[in-house]
Order: C-alpha cells, then sequence, then structure tokens
C-alpha cells in the first residue's frame, strides 16, 4: 500500500522539494491532496503532473481560476478554498507535508494531530505557538510527528534509539543548533540600516521563501527552531545552544554527559530531510548528491554576536517567559518581515517592533486556542500600531 501524503504549501520551497522526492518513489507514496494559498498556476503544474483527489487554495476566486487551469488540461482534481478545507485534506490521509508558512499552518497541522497521522513538520510556528497544545494532540490521537528542519531533523537522527522526550536517562548534555550566519554574518554593522529585501532574501547556502530568508539573515529563524526544539525534545533553554557555522554542512549536533558529540552532516539540500522523514525508519535516495568531505576544506564555528542578531535574544526571552509569548513573538516578527519587505520599515526596525509588542503585551497561560489565537491577533495589532508609530517619527 502506498503512503497517501497532503502536502500542505505544496508551491514553497519545502513543496516542491517534496514532490521531487516523491515523484523518484512511485510505488511507495501517492498524492491525494495539493494545497496553495494564491500561486495558482504553480498550484495548476502540480495538480496535471501527481493527479491529487483534492487541491485547496486561499479563496474563492483562487478556486475558480485554479478550476478554470485543470479544465483546460483535463483534469479531474476537485477544487476548495479556506481553512476549513485544508483542515479536511490534513485529515483524510496517512501522512501530512506541514510546510504552510506562519501562523497559517497551525490549524490544518493541529488537524492532522488530531487525525492521528503521521506528520512531517516543517511549519516550526505550529509548535512555537501552541508548544505545550501541539505536543499534547499528538500524544493524546497517538500521531506520529517527525521534524522537517534540517537542524531538527538532524537532532533526531543523532538522539538515542527510543528516546522519549527525557533528556536525563539518556544522557543528553545539550542539543546544539547549528546556524549558517545569513548573508549579513560578516557585514560591518553600522551599514545594516542600509539592507535592502533582495539583500536580505540572498541566503548563502539555501534556496528558501522569501518570509524564511529573511528570518535567517535576523537568525529570528534560528530563534524560533529553538522553541520548536524545546517542545520537540522537552529539553530545557539552557541545554539549547545555537552555535554559527557558516558552511551549513553540519546541520545539528547532541552533546551527551561522557563528552561525545554526534553530528549529522550532510550536502545543504532540504531534499535529504524530507527522504528520511517519509521513509522513517528505512532510507531512500533523495537525489542528493553525496558530500564528499575531502572538498569542503574546513569547517568554522563561532558564537552568534546578539548584537548583531537581537531577534535570537528575543527569542530566548519569549520561551522563558513562556505561556503565549512565543506566540506574541512570532506574529510581531510576521508584521515585521512583511514590512520590511514592502519597504515600509529598514531591516534594524524588525527587532525593535518585535521587543516594543513583547514588551506592550504581557504572556498569558497558553491554555487553550481562543487564548493563544487571541494574543495572535493583539500582537499583530500591537505591531501595525508600532510601524506606524515608527514611520510617522
Amino acid at each position: 500500500m502506498r503512503q497517501k501524503i497532503t502536502l500542505l504549501g505544496s508551491t514553497g520551497s519545502i513543496g516542491v522539494s517534496t514532490l521531487d522526492v516523491v515523484a523518484r518513489h512511485p510505488d511507495r507514496y501517492q498524492i491525494v491532496a495539493l494545497t496553495a494559498h494564491t500561486r495558482v498556476h504553480e498550484l495548476a503544474a502540480q495538480c496535471v503532473q501527481f493527479s491529487p483527489e483534492l487541491a485547496v487554495v486561499g479563496s474563492a476566486q483562487s478556486a475558480q481560476l485554479l478550476r478554470q487551469l485543470l479544465d483546460a488540461h483535463g483534469c479531474s482534481t476537485r477544487v476548495l478554498y479556506g481553512e476549513q478545507a485544508l483542515c479536511q485534506v490534513a485529515r483524510d490521509c496517512d501522512t501530512v507535508m506541514a510546510a504552510i508558512v506562519g501562523a497559517a499552518g497551525l490549524a490544518p497541522a493541529m488537524a492532522a494531530a488530531s487525525a492521528g497521522n503521521k506528520i512531517l513538520l516543517a511549519n516550526k510556528e505550529a509548535l512555537v505557538m501552541s508548544g505545550q497544545l501541539f505536543m499534547d494532540a499528538v500524544a493524546q490521537h497517538h500521531a506520529t510527528l517527525l521534524p522537517i528542519d534540517s537542524e531538527h531533523n538532524a537532532i533526531f537522527q543523532c538522539l538515542p534509539s527510543g528516546y522519549q522526550g527525557d533528556p536525563q536517562p539518556h544522557g543528553v548534555a545539550k542539543i546544539m543548533l547549528t546556524a549558517s550566519g545569513g548573508p549579513f554574518l560578516h557585514r560591518d554593522l553600522a551599514t545594516l540600516h542600509e539592507v535592502t529585501p533582495e539583500q536580505a532574501i540572498a541566503h548563502p547556502n539555501w534556496v528558501m521563501g522569501k518570509k524564511i530568508s529573511i528570518d535567517s539573515a535576523t537568525m529570528m529563524n534560528k530563534g524560533l527552531e529553538v522553541i520548536e526544539a524545546h517542545w520537540l525534545f522537552s529539553i530545557a533553554p539552557e541545554q539549547i545552544e545555537v552555535v554559527i557555522h557558516p558552511q551549513s554542512v553540519i546541520h545539528s549536533m547532541v552533546s551527551y554527559n561522557d563528552g561525545s558529540v554526534l553530528a549529522e552532516l550532510g550536502n545543504p539540500d532540504m531534499r535529504t530531510p524530507i527522504a528520511h522523514a517519509l521513509s522513517y525508519p528505512e532510507r531512500i535516495a533523495s537525489g542528493v548528491a553525496q558530500l564528499d568531505i575531502t572538498k569542503i576544506g574546513q569547517l568554522n564555528f563561532e558564537k552568534p554576536d546578539l548584537q548583531r542578531f537581537p531577534c535570537l535574544a528575543l527569542a530566548f526571552e519569549a520561551l522563558r517567559c513562556g505561556g503565549t509569548a512565543p506566540a506574541v513573538l512570532n506574529a510581531a516578527n510576521e508584521i515585521a518581515v512583511q514590512a520590511f519587505l514592502d519597504r515600509k520599515i529598514g531591516f534594524l526596525a524588525i527587532p525593535d517592533v518585535i521587543a516594543r509588542v513583547m514588551h506592550q503585551l504581557e504572556p498569558r497561560p497558553a491554555t487553550d486556542m481562543e487564548t493563544v489565537l487571541h494574543q495572535d491577533a493583539l500582537a499583530r495589532d500591537a505591531a501595525q500600531r508600532v510601524i506606524l508609530a515608527i514611520n510617522a517619527t
């Protein structure tokens, strides 16, 4: 029996890489649903190639256009739209690739967990926003959760067999998340105010979407990964270390009490963790070239400069505060990043907006999704007001 896969966010970089891996193994995997928000033409081409039962878009207008495009190719894929439809396709399958960027991916990821499905989690915001609630849903409904982020997938591979989220019995001292440092690792701090969206998007190692590329440049992406790692591996903030590793060859490491450090290495290509999670506990070909360690020359490491990357410090602060603080951090960041992409604020204003919003909204216990989503909405409104105030000065 082939695994029936729903791919949430199929037109993004993770989605495209997932389809590349799936196409290499038609005997193992069947795409039953594809989703995209507004990139209708790309989604139509994917539907023609993979013939899913369902396709989901963000609006009725997009759904009408997609139907027209599919009819022109004789493709019988049913077309739905909206959040309810996203949640439906996340339930009606065996495996969900959760690759929608941002808070929009939370509801369908939670639906997949509640259905007891196998979840390949590339949407880190689901854990950043809802943390304990999401992990409780996974446990309660006996869902399988496998990380797709290259860093968390590497940690998963380096942890001992049978690890159940308690580091002490397994001798885990700490986990080390590696970070490339992005495009501005060694740029003069005095010139960062001049950074343009085009420069910030140009990641030196990875091909990613605009939002995650900006997050990499500010290192908020790594901050969100710190919060995600806390929930995935039940590890305390003080046992999580971020290490700058510009080559992106070591994807992360686990340090043990006996002094051993286990690392996962590979070429910087997301098809590796995708293939690992799709086939776990087996291994399948991903299309990624074998790593030639002799051609690398050297591997460099350094501690992150929090003056250069204040977003990383804000993420650790949110994790230590707990409750709804990470959801507020994430919401403010999404608004600030979009404002930067729209050229409404400068690059250095991104952490400023986030810090101001975090200090305006006191964390509340994240006891239910209504509270989390309410704080998310408040943070977005607060961030918009902060941006207006910045522009008024």
